[in-house]
């Protein structure tokens, strides 16, 4: 939807590949915002290493200077998540570090430190999978993304945080649940990257004739004046009706009424789906609509 929205407000002919370019650099963005994440969120962890550094260099350190715990600094799940390869690439690649706000890293770790959820965490020099897993869904969870600084940092810094922030903050829950089965090197399978590119070049291609099924339903509205986003989700909806046989017509209008409501206006949702629904049932009726079972096919 972004990708097709995008390429409609561009005045210049678009060259061929554009579309599928413009689609990459979209999941492109969504990853480098992962990364991101997952970079600050370590950070924060290893900064007590930081502060122990700091606060014993001082000129005359106390006691409690002297004996700063650093028990997170080396949290197992921290150091499997940084030391896998894939994210050792991404790392050297979208270079995070040069994003990062140090002092928001230390606002947060100083935050953390007077939890107790991490006296608890400290209270013991042992580890186990379920302490390390917790203390940093803690972080991430109860600190990063219910900080207004934090949010406001990394909206400045990614232009599409509104767009991408809940996918991919269930992406880096997602790595601290299942940290060996989580790579950086792709963020969706090749299946799902594959009908990404299908559905996109489907709507450029039919568009013309997807149009000729929406607008006669339109009634007493003018289609200059519809909200282009809602245009965009139901030529894609109807796409999806007549072009991708094993997506149940019920999935489809229920999931475009979804975007309609996150990204378009209040009414967009009710809008959509009577759209929808109406051509729905009118392809039945005509015999135009060729579905197949989607267990049977798999």
């Amino acid at each position: 939807m972004q990708t097709i929205y995008t390429l409609s407000t561009l005045e210049q002919e678009i060259k061929p590949g554009e579309p599928i370019r413009l689609l990459d650099q979209h999941f492109e963005q969504s990853k480098e915002l992962l990364v991101y994440l997952t970079y600050f969120l370590t950070e924060v962890a290893r900064y007590a290493e930081t502060d122990s550094y700091n606060r014993s260099s001082k000129h005359l350190p106390t006691k409690q200077d002297l004996n700063v715990n650093t028990k997170i600094a080396g949290n197992e799940l921290l150091w499997k998540i940084r030391e896998e390869p894939s994210f050792q690439l991404e790392l050297n690649r979208s270079k995070p570090q040069l994003r990062a706000d140090k002092e928001l890293i230390k606002q947060i770790y100083n935050q953390l430190c007077d939890t107790p959820q991490y006296k608890q965490y400290i209270a013991t020099n042992d580890r186990n999978t379920k302490d390390e897993k917790e203390i940093l869904e803690f972080i991430f969870n109860d600190l990063m993304l219910e900080s207004e600084n934090f949010i406001s940092h990394v909206e400045e810094s990614f232009i599409n945080w509104d767009d991408d922030s809940d996918m991919v903050a269930q992406l880096v829950r997602n790595l601290l649940q299942k940290p060996s089965s989580f790579t950086f090197k792709e963020l969706m399978s090749a299946d799902k990257f594959t009908f990404a590119k299908s559905l996109l070049l489907t709507v450029r291609e039919k568009e013309e004739h997807l149009e000729t099924l929406i607008v006669p339903r339109l009634k007493n509205w003018d289609p200059e004046r519809i909200a282009a986003l809602d245009m965009i989700i139901m030529k894609m909806g109807v796409a999806e009706f007549l072009y991708f046989e094993t997506i149940p017509p019920k999935v489809t209008i229920n999931e475009y009424i979804d975007i309609a409501k996150e990204y378009s206006t209040q009414q967009s949702g009710q809008f959509v789906n009577g759209i929808l629904d109406n051509i729905h049932k009118e392809l039945v009726t005509e015999g135009k609509l060729n579905k197949k079972d989607f267990k049977k096919s798999a």
